[in-house]
């Protein structure tokens, strides 16, 4: 069983950068696809970035698209989201997540697709 352990979070001033870690252990993930969500105070969760098994396929949602990339290590079962230009509106608690394919046929935004989750780390962005 997959579990994760997400770190990098922080307070950032808006326009700054912030790096996040998600970092496997309990087993190899490099059969699964893997997502990056967030979900701010009274909102729902929502799609954030996702990567193909193999790290040869990625996709992000519109409102981070060109700000935020995604890539991982496999062999240091760690995937990483890289956040730049980080503006208030993306303050929210990160969470990875393990997808139960290496690339769904479909958009890899659904989140009911994911089983593993980690705990999250908190991201604020000040104005």
């Amino acid at each position: 069983q997959l579990q994760f352990v997400e770190s990098g979070g922080g307070l950032v001033q808006a326009g700054g950068s912030l790096r996040l870690s998600c970092a496997a252990s309990g087993r190899t993930f490099s059969s699964n696809a893997m997502g990056w969500f967030r979900q701010a105070p009274g909102k729902e969760r929502e799609f954030v970035a996702a990567i193909s098994w193999s790290g040869g396929v990625t996709y992000y949602a519109g409102s981070v698209k060109d700000r935020f990339v995604i890539w991982r290590d496999n062999a240091k079962n760690t995937v990483y989201l890289q956040m730049n230009s980080l503006k208030p509106e993306d303050t929210a608690v990160y969470y990875c997540a393990a997808h139960r394919v290496r690339w769904p046929d479909g958009r890899p935004s659904d989140s009911s697709q994911y089983d593993y989750w980690g705990q999250g780390t908190q991201v604020t962005v000040s104005s």
